[in-house]
């Protein structure tokens, strides 16, 4: 072979193998796109969006609407869920708690306007015991009222709440041993009482320091107990221990991510993760325990997964969120769906 012809052979073979190696690395960019953003698909009617690795909430089911009947609701400022699965809804402009299953199905209702047991006057929070009692903080008549699970009435106790000039409605929250934690939002402190209703401590004062707060409105405990309130003033979330410990804080005024505008409500569900209700940009945002931000969804509207000032959120055992779209009078419930096996549909109502 003479040396003319190998050069030509050999440069047939180099480009030949370029080739073959811009197809394969063509190839494997495609496929790390579409596994890295997925895809999406227009129509006319809709939007379907499929995304790989990535966790999404979408809507379940909703109920409610606006008026005094069953499964009605006025300004419904919080919810709670009991260990059986079922769920209660502070009504708080009608006075009273609303009781259903999870699928939303009406079971029963307690409570009227007064300073009467068994009545409310602007309720704020709600929360159930390890046994299934329920606590309601009467924001109006000072006092916790406990019930049972069908709301017959069993105890009350006083607090001194002071006066706050902001709407977040204080909060209450009952940990894995029956203690009762109530957030005095006007007196800028957290309060501590024994499941009989005993005063143990308080905890805060009005600063923007560690364990100071500006109008704390919400309260969750996690199954370690530890504490986590929602400083509304200061646009931010603090952790505390069981003692009232300070340990951790996050958040600032904004929009992006991470940050809040008068947020109102927090929750933990059962794996640890915190859920806040960041009413002013109308969204729920959720986060680890540490406070590192792993998503949000929701928006200014009265469509599903679209809020109007939402000011109460709840976790089922499985995860679903359950969430007191205060201004559009009814609840929304979601759930978690990562990496799904099917096109999740938006219609865009």
């Amino acid at each position: 072979m003479t040396n003319d012809a190998y050069t030509i052979k050999t440069k047939k073979v180099l480009i030949l193998e370029a080739a073959v190696m811009n197809k394969i690395t063509a190839l494997f960019f495609l496929l790390f796109s579409f596994v890295l953003v997925g895809f999406i698909i227009i129509s006319s009617d809709n939007i379907v969006s499929f995304v790989y690795a990535q966790e999404q909430y979408k809507s379940l089911r909703t109920w409610g609407s606006q008026g005094a009947g069953n499964s009605q609701f006025v300004n419904p400022s919080a919810v709670a869920i009991d260990p059986s699965g079922n769920v209660y809804v502070l009504d708080s402009g009608n006075s009273r708690v609303q009781k259903f299953t999870s699928d939303g199905t009406f079971i029963t209702k307690w409570g009227s306007q007064g300073p009467g047991d068994g009545q409310f006057s602007f309720p704020g929070s709600i929360d159930i015991d390890p046994v299934g009692n329920v606590y309601v903080l009467d924001s109006g008549n000072s006092r916790v009222q406990k019930f049972t699970s069908d709301g017959t009435f069993i105890t009350k106790w006083d607090i001194s709440f002071t006066q706050a000039p902001i709407a977040t409605p204080p909060g209450i929250a009952i940990d894995s041993t029956g203690n009762v934690y109530v957030v005095n939002t006007g007196g800028h402190e957290f309060l501590k009482y024994s499941i009989d209703g005993s005063y143990i401590n308080t905890w805060g004062k009005n600063g923007i320091g560690d364990g100071q707060f500006s109008f704390p409105g919400s309260i969750a405990v996690d199954s370690s107990g530890n504490i986590y309130i929602i400083d509304s003033g200061n646009h931010r979330i603090q952790k505390f221990s069981s003692e009232g410990e300070y340990i951790t804080k996050w958040g600032s005024q904004g929009s992006g991510d991470g940050q809040f505008t008068s947020p109102s409500a927090i929750a933990v569900d059962p794996s640890g993760n915190i859920y806040v209700v960041d009413t002013g940009n109308n969204r729920i945002q959720k986060f680890t325990s540490e406070g590192e931000y792993i998503l949000s969804w929701g928006s200014q509207g009265a469509g599903n997964g679209q809020f109007n000032k939402p000011t109460g959120i709840t976790a089922d055992p499985s995860g679903n969120v359950y969430v007191a779209d205060t201004g559009n009078n009814r609840i929304q419930v979601f759930s978690s769906a990562s990496t799904p096996s099917s096109p999740t549909t938006n219609t865009n109502e």
